[in-house]
């Protein structure tokens, strides 16, 4: 039942969501064109729908994936109510950045700008009022306690009081407890009331007192649980588990099917799901070409400088570990002079090297060595934001020192990164690097990418780490 019920609220919820921006785009038009609060050049009856019926289909799909990836479906995210507004920005700045974006590639058409002005602000609004609606239905739900789930948990500890009260913590539908199953051997908690013994369900097969079932032991004794099914079939009522895998093991999705298989996901990461790879890869296109063609000139410049100052090439081009593991070759301007070609793949740059030229040592203080990597952005090798890039003998070595080394590159790497804003690049802390990449691995979100970049530019170009 509480399945059933979470499923049709969802249901409803992501339905509901998924049509704004039709209203947003119908009230927009009127606003604009309609209204007559700001004069349209030429005859209203002049303007070509057909256009915004195309704008109209790239914000749907737009909206599609952002309310996925802001989690504007899910019913438990409804609460904190500002969160879900913060949220609901988010996933209206990210889907209208999309759209704008897009729309500077259809060239036979000029959109009103107001008109996306107002679509934009719609949508926002709306979802803010849908999410209100939401709230204020299941709100009321909990304050009259109508249509209770009744809930019969097996188990009867101290673990079982302790997943029971996280469960219903996190429940956003009203359920009550009928009782506690004590199985074999468990000590009783005195919370765990009223208690019942596993004889007692046969009692309770032709009338049960309850709507749904929960498994409540710790992890060890699930492997009893198709036992426990099969006892607790005879109640004819929908059985679960509560399912605690260590706090190492907390990403949403991690049981999913493949034919009559069932698997459990013990290392699940964002690069797996549909948002990272179409937002994230969006982003880095385009944020990287537009940084590329700004900076055209001065990479330019840096080449002829490059040429000018020291013999040898301007790129300089090292293989470094990307995601999953695989190797590519990472873009750099020469800040060195050239040298045995492997010397530079087991030494680390140090803030005297002699190594470096006159001219380098400039790039290596203003990153603008780093400028080449957004090529490797465009290729897919890299992405803006992700753990910076690592040398195979250095993984190697770190992998055997450093707990959950290799656990950063279950994303793509990234030119700025968590680590590198609060101070860990160069030759400092590796534990505290991946401490940190591993923080970016459980949190990461589009705003998340554009916060790091944000502070990536507010704390300058220098850095005291970079030589």
């Amino acid at each position: 039942m509480i399945r059933r019920r979470l499923n049709q609220i969802e249901f409803a919820l992501r339905l509901s969501v998924l049509m704004l921006p039709l209203p947003a785009f119908g009230a927009a038009a009127y606003l604009r064109f309609a209204t007559g609060f700001i004069p349209v050049s030429g005859s209203v009856q002049a303007i070509d729908p057909h256009g915004y019926f195309g704008l109209l289909l790239l914000a749907v799909l737009a909206w599609s994936v952002v309310v996925e990836h802001f989690d504007l479906s899910r019913v438990d995210r409804l609460f904190p109510a500002w969160d879900a507004v913060r949220r609901a920005f988010l996933a209206s700045a990210a889907a209208y950045t999309a759209v704008t974006a897009a729309s500077f590639f259809y060239r036979n058409f000029s959109f009103s700008r107001l008109f996306v002005v107002y679509s934009g602000v719609l949508l926002f609004l709306l979802v803010i009022l849908a999410q209100a609606a939401f709230r204020a239905y299941l709100n009321s739900l909990r304050r009259k306690g109508e249509n209770c789930s009744r809930l019969l948990v097996v188990g009867a500890d101290e673990y079982a009081e302790r997943a029971l009260h996280s469960f219903l913590q996190s429940m956003v539908i009203p359920c009550s407890v009928e009782g506690f199953v004590r199985l074999p051997g468990q000590t009783p908690s005195p919370a765990c009331k009223p208690l019942l013994e596993l004889e007692a369900l046969d009692t309770m097969a032709v009338q049960p007192r309850a709507d749904d079932v929960l498994i409540a032991v710790p992890l060890p004794l699930l492997v009893e649980a198709s036992g426990m099914v099969r006892q607790l079939e005879r109640l004819s009522v929908p059985v679960k588990a509560i399912l605690d895998l260590g706090p190492d093991i907390s990403f949403r999705n991690t049981i999913f099917h493949s034919g009559d298989t069932t698997l459990l996901d013990l290392s699940a990461t964002p690069s797996e799901a549909v948002a990272y790879t179409i937002l994230k890869r969006s982003f880095d296109l385009i944020f990287a070409t537009v940084v590329a063609i700004l900076t055209a000139p001065l990479m330019l410049l840096i080449a002829m400088a490059i040429r000018l100052t020291s013999p040898g090439p301007v790129l300089f081009v090292q293989d470094r570990v990307g995601l999953n593991g695989r190797l590519f070759g990472v873009y750099k301007f020469r800040t060195m002079s050239a040298g045995h070609p492997g010397e530079s793949d087991t030494r680390w740059t140090t803030s005297d090297d002699p190594r470096r030229t006159k001219l380098g040592a400039f790039l290596r203080a203003t990153n603008l060595d780093e400028l080449p990597q957004f090529f490797n952005v465009l290729r897919g090798d890299m992405s803006v934001v992700g753990p910076r890039p690592e040398r195979p003998y250095f993984v190697k070595k770190f992998q055997d020192d450093v707990a959950r080394y290799n656990t950063r590159h279950y994303l793509k790497v990234g030119i700025t990164g968590w680590a590198q804003v609060n101070g860990w690049r160069g030759d400092t802390s590796i534990a505290k690097r991946v401490e940190h990449d591993l923080y970016y691995l459980r949190n990461w979100s589009l705003w998340f990418d554009m916060k790091i970049i944000w502070l990536t530019l507010w704390r300058g170009f220098f850095s005291k780490n970079a030589y």
